[in-house]
């Protein structure tokens, strides 16, 4: 008989990060190319396919967040493993157009139900900060990206079939890990009392939940930006004459930086509140696409990428932990889902937003707006937060 608990180890919980992550980088960076050169599908048609994925990821952060906080979080955890896992062992045998298309929407729906349901267990363990939950979940994370990434480049000139099956591989430890250590009993109240009603119409609570809407707003600015450095900056890079391998390994620069420094991130937590650290480390995010407009060799490409890196490790994993700062643990899975969801919308919008601005205008007029819209959403957030934190100080 299982022996239940009330949350769940931090280890099982990174782990199950890095191995979801590790088998959907191999497939997210293979999608397009798969299809173009091996479906000779066009790319108008892997873009559509991509924005479907991307939808149906948003269908299983929502999905994913409902369940917990309505269902079972045990077995929800089971739906999406299941799915993910059931969608990448299908595509060893059945990989041709366009099952390859919905297989891949079948599994970015069970990975959105993953994403919420890591990020809305982190939320509930309470031997460390969330803080540091949630830095040591996205360093995980990163390790599991640099594992996909640079197994997929390995595997995929030996065979596809390869490829999916080592993914289903570590979708099928992802799913064994759930089962040996996501059965916890977690304690979540389903009906509002009295007091509760009373807190969720104080304005305390009502200024938090415009907070992270506002948060959120901005968080859609920073994805949307983030996407075109996986589609729209390829092709910039190797107009200019630069290797797409030189492109390619950018991100495993990322990912390496990000796992040597975000241990170091977390020693900040002492000095410097959370929210100011987020909002310093959007800034330098928002930067760098300022910078680019000036970047015209690799080795200046190479060096924005850097200073991205930094604003990423000093921003991204804090924003989950800020967001369970900001909410009950009643609320846990209903926001952590729409975190994910957000992140979603904007990966979905970039690629498009790029090319119409870029076939408007040029590359350039796209990182001056990109540039704008991360920085107007972000002093709308810090306005907002200024206020809430004024009112606090005077009552």
């Amino acid at each position: 008989m299982t022996t239940k608990k009330n949350t769940v180890k931090l280890k099982w919980v990174a782990l199950a990060s890095l191995l979801n992550n590790t088998g959907a980088a191999f497939l997210w960076p293979l999608t397009t190319m798969y299809m173009h050169n091996y479906l000779h599908q066009t790319l108008t048609t892997a873009g559509v396919v991509m924005l479907f994925m991307s939808i149906a990821m948003m269908a299983g952060n929502y999905t994913g967040g409902w369940l917990f906080d309505h269902w079972s979080q045990y077995k929800t955890a089971l739906v999406g493993v299941s799915l993910s896992t059931l969608a990448i062992f299908l595509l060893i045998f059945i990989h041709d157009w366009p099952w390859f298309a919905l297989l891949m929407m079948l599994n970015s729906f069970g990975d959105g139900i993953n994403a919420t349901i890591v990020n809305s267990y982190g939320s509930l363990i309470t031997a460390h900060t969330s803080r540091y939950v949630f830095n040591y979940t996205y360093i995980a994370f990163n390790i599991g990206v640099v594992i996909g990434t640079l197994l997929v480049g390995v595997l995929l000139p030996i065979s596809v079939v390869l490829v999916f099956a080592v993914a289903t591989a570590f979708y099928l430890l992802l799913t064994l890990l759930v089962i040996l250590t996501f059965n916890v009993t977690v304690v979540i109240p389903k009906k509002a009392t009295r007091r509760d009603r009373e807190r969720v119409r104080s304005p305390q609570h009502r200024r938090l939940i415009t907070l992270i809407w506002l948060i959120l707003l901005n968080l859609v600015t920073i994805h949307l930006s983030y996407s075109l450095w996986e589609s729209v900056m390829a092709v910039h890079m190797t107009n200019m004459g630069i290797q797409f391998y030189a492109y390619s390994m950018l991100w495993t620069l990322n990912g390496v930086l990000i796992i040597i420094g975000q241990p170091l991130v977390n020693k900040l937590s002492p000095y410097i509140r959370l929210s100011s650290q987020i909002i310093i480390g959007i800034f330098i995010f928002a930067s760098s696409f300022f910078l680019l407009i000036f970047a015209k060799s690799l080795l200046a490409f190479t060096l924005d990428f850097v200073v991205l890196t930094v604003g990423e490790m000093t921003s991204f994993a804090g924003l989950p932990a800020w967001i369970a700062q900001l909410t009950d643990v009643d609320e846990a899975g209903h926001y952590q889902g729409l975190l994910n969801i957000t992140i979603s919308v904007g990966r979905a919008i970039g690629p498009l937003y790029g090319g119409y601005v870029i076939e408007a205008g040029n590359y350039q007029l796209l990182f001056i707006s990109v540039f704008l819209m991360m920085l107007v959403t972000l002093l709308i957030v810090l306005g907002y937060l200024t206020r809430i934190q004024h009112l606090q100080a005077r009552s």
